[in-house]
């Protein structure tokens, strides 16, 4: 039985992500709680809400700043009327009147449904994670940063010197501290802490300061970040594109640093100072620019990818699953998902693995050049949302290896073996499906006659007119070689001349010594992905099956 983790939120691009995630918590214990095969008890902290009804609660604490919306009765240093304890309570809503979340734009998932798509034009405005929040948080969940604005021409955390500096006062660090007692204090087993992290703004900088805090005093739990960043715009201001290059890459070396395990999640192109076009999905239609649509394909692909720690039969914790991903100095690992994984309505698990053979059909959401070869020091794998049984033409002669299995991680474990001979592997199937939650709706107008071909018929998803309510999902944490290509990046575009151009970013606090030295950290954390395979893909010091 999995024991439970804390979460931390830092920024509200990472408030966004985690509004999405809880919604799929919910959405999760709605569906049969009695069959559910990950533990709800994880992430959530089940309390008594008014009327004695139990009243499930994320087990968070969320850094936000002044102007990001109402919170009623809490906040940093200084507020008063603080409710009780054991009350859950939620926003305090400024901007409309009435009960009940709004109805929100909703992504596209290709069809055959004829039904038509909601246009955002015809929604009100989300600006804000507490827009589309749908479950109640604690009152020690949120703290209000107050030193500065989420929004505005001044007085925003724009800066990692910014973010550190508010960490290194003892006002706030006495309230973050409280926050984290009370949770960890009621957890009957701590296994460690999950750290949503904004990574393009100054909360990478309240990040290292916060991952530092975690590291000396919980030593010995499991501490895995997530460096979020959201799709860029193309057109940027000069000084606005290096800030955000300078956080993101002081981000990644301080994170990584004091972490068990660090892996920035984008559907950016590129997290360097040109941006390239946003992921791409065959079966997603989305707005890169809408912070609530890439923010809720970020947390469908994060719901999968935390099954390992979570599932109800694992003897495994956070600390021993990042072990075995990071090994050899490998802190950062690529996050990579298939949303939906495409798959033919009632096909068994050896025909969709049998359909993807020459190319595993997930794209990359850490912003790295896919590495091309079947190259990779370890992975963590999960599939979620397959029928497990044997397809009825199977009776006689298997027409493949993968048909000729006894159960279903064999499967798994000899598709894998033959796409990434040599790696370390950590696979799991789930068998429930992923109930999305997150308003993906039918769009039969997606499915072009090249990608019709390419599926082969319907998706696989249970389709009216209300919406998609559950997919298939494939995802995976890599260390790879392509992690080589960002880490080195990013210490080559910062190089000397370009940063003394932008002095203004260490008035901040930074020092100079400081970014020298987180510079040198990244190149001797690129220097790690440099591959070392040989021709038949296997690396000396990496374990195989």
């Amino acid at each position: 039985m999995p024991g439970e983790a804390v979460t931390l939120q830092l920024g509200h691009y990472s408030g966004c992500v985690g509004a999405h995630w809880w919604g799929l918590q919910a959405a999760a214990l709605r569906s049969a709680p009695e069959r559910a095969e990950l533990r709800a008890s994880a992430l959530l902290r089940f309390g008594r809400g008014p009327g004695g009804t139990e009243s499930p609660t994320p087990r968070l604490v969320a850094l936000e700043l002044k102007g990001t919306a109402g919170w009623g009765g809490s906040g940093g240093p200084g507020t008063t009327g603080r409710p009780r304890r054991d009350r859950a309570v939620g926003w305090e809503r400024t901007d409309r009147a009435g009960p009940g979340p709004p109805q929100l734009p909703p992504l596209c998932v290709a069809g055959t449904a004829p039904w038509p798509i909601t246009g955002s034009a015809d929604v009100p405005s989300v600006r804000l994670w507490s827009d589309f929040l749908s479950v109640p948080l604690h009152p020690k969940s949120l703290y209000v940063i107050r030193q500065y604005l989420h929004d505005g021409d001044c007085g925003c955390l724009e800066a990692f010197g910014q973010g550190e500096s508010l960490l290194q006062d003892p006002a706030c660090v006495e309230e973050l501290e409280d926050r984290l007692h009370f949770y960890v204090e009621e957890c009957d087993y701590l296994q460690g802490f999950q750290v949503l992290c904004d990574l393009h703004n100054g909360f990478s900088g309240v990040g290292a300061k916060v991952t530092e805090l975690l590291h000396d005093e919980y030593s010995r739990k499991g501490i895995l970040t997530w460096g979020l960043t959201p799709a860029l715009s193309a057109v940027a201001e000069p000084q606005n594109s290096f800030y955000r290059l300078m956080n993101t890459a002081l981000g990644i070396a301080h994170l990584s640093r004091h972490s068990s395990l660090f892996c920035p999640l984008s559907l950016s192109g590129s997290l360097g100072i040109k941006p390239q076009p946003p992921v791409t999905f065959p079966y997603i239609k989305y707005d890169a620019s809408q912070n609530y649509h890439s923010s809720a394909i970020l947390a469908a692909a994060l719901d999968t990818l935390t099954v390992p720690y979570r599932l109800c039969s694992s003897q495994a914790s956070m600390m021993h699953f990042a072990d075995s991903l990071t090994f050899s100095g490998r802190k950062v690992v690529a996050a990579l998902a298939a949303l939906p994984l495409p798959a033919l309505a009632g096909s068994s698990l050896p025909d969709v693995l049998s359909a993807h053979q020459q190319d595993v059909p997930w794209k990359l959401l850490s912003s790295c050049n896919e590495q091309k070869g079947s190259c990779c020091f370890a992975q963590s794998v999960v599939l979620r949302g397959i029928c497990q049984e044997k397809s009825s033409s199977c009776q006689g002669q298997p027409k493949s290896p993968l048909h000729s299995c006894e159960s279903p991680e064999q499967m798994l474990q000899q598709f894998l073996h033959t796409q990434f001979p040599g790696a370390f592997r950590w696979e799991l199937c789930v068998w429930s499906e992923f109930k999305q939650g997150l308003n993906f709706q039918a769009a039969s107008s997606e499915v072009s006659e090249g990608r019709e071909g390419d599926w082969g018929g319907d998706l696989a998803l249970l389709c009216h007119p209300a919406g998609v309510e559950s997919i298939p999902v494939l995802a995976a944490l890599q260390s790879s070689p392509g992690l080589h290509s960002l880490l080195s990046g990013l210490c080559q575009e910062l190089q000397e001349p370009k940063v003394r151009r932008w002095s203004s970013f260490f008035t901040a606090g930074l020092e100079q010594d400081d970014f020298q030295e987180a510079l040198e950290e990244l190149r001797t954390l690129a220097q790690c992905y440099e591959s070392g395979f040989g021709a038949d893909g296997s690396e000396d010091e990496a374990d195989s099956d």
